[in-house]
C-alpha cells in the first residue's frame, strides 16, 4: 500500500499540522513516511500545501507530480491541484471558500463542511482535525490509535490536554463525510 497525498489551503488552516499529524500517525503505525511542506512567504493567509506519502515499502522520493488523494481547502488550491489527482483517485474538499466545485468525473469526490462542524463543536481551531477524520473515512490509511499517538508526538506536551478535543473532531469528521461521487 502506498498513498501519495497533497493537502492544500491557506496558511492558518492547519494544513501543515494536519500533514504532520498524519505523517506521525503513519510512523506510529510502522509505515514508511515522507512529509514535504511548501508555503509562500506570506504564511498566514497565503497558500500552503504539504505532500505526505505513506507506504509499507521504502519511499524513493518525496517529490511527486500526481496524487492518489488531494485534500483541498481553498479555491486557489482547487484550481492548481484538481488536475493533478490520478484517474480513479480521490479529492476531498471543504466547500467553504470554494467558488467552483470540482469538475473531474474520473475521480472519487468527497466533501466535508469542516468549518461549520468545527464551529458547532465550539472551536474553529480543530477544523483541520475534522477534515482529517473525513479523509480517514474515505481512505483508512491509519487507525484512530495511530492518530492519537501521532497527536502525542506532534503536539508539544503543554497542548496534550487538547488531544481529546482533537480526537473528538477526527471522529466527527469521520461520521459526517459526504460522498459527492464515487467511481
Amino acid at each position: 500500500m502506498t498513498e501519495e497525498l497533497i493537502i492544500a489551503g491557506f496558511g492558518g488552516q492547519g494544513v501543515l499540522s494536519m500533514g504532520k499529524i498524519l505523517a506521525y500517525s503513519g510512523v506510529m503505525a510502522g509505515q514508511e513516511v515522507t512529509w514535504f511542506p511548501s508555503y509562500g512567504p506570506e504564511m498566514r493567509g497565503g497558500t500552503a500545501n504539504v505532500t505526505v506519502i505513506l507506504s509499507d515499502k521504502r519511499i524513493s522520493s518525496p517529490i511527486i507530480n500526481e496524487f492518489d488523494t488531494a485534500i483541498i481547502l481553498n479555491q486557489q488550491s482547487m484550481d492548481k491541484f484538481e488536475k493533478m489527482v490520478k484517474p480513479g483517485g480521490t479529492l476531498l474538499y471543504d466547500p467553504n471558500g470554494i467558488t467552483r466545485n470540482p469538475e473531474r468525473t474520473d475521480i472519487n469526490l468527497f466533501k466535508i463542511d469542516g468549518t461549520k462542524i468545527a464551529a458547532d463543536l465550539g472551536n474553529v481551531k480543530i477544523f483541520n482535525m475534522v477534515v482529517l477524520g473525513a479523509y480517514l473515512k474515505a481512505k483508512p490509511v491509519v487507525n484512530i490509535d495511530s492518530v492519537e499517538k501521532g497527536l502525542q508526538q506532534s503536539l508539544p506536551a503543554r497542548h496534550h490536554k487538547l488531544i481529546p478535543l482533537n480526537l473528538a473532531a477526527v471522529q466527527k469528521g469521520y461520521e459526517l463525510l459526504e460522498s459527492v461521487t464515487t467511481l
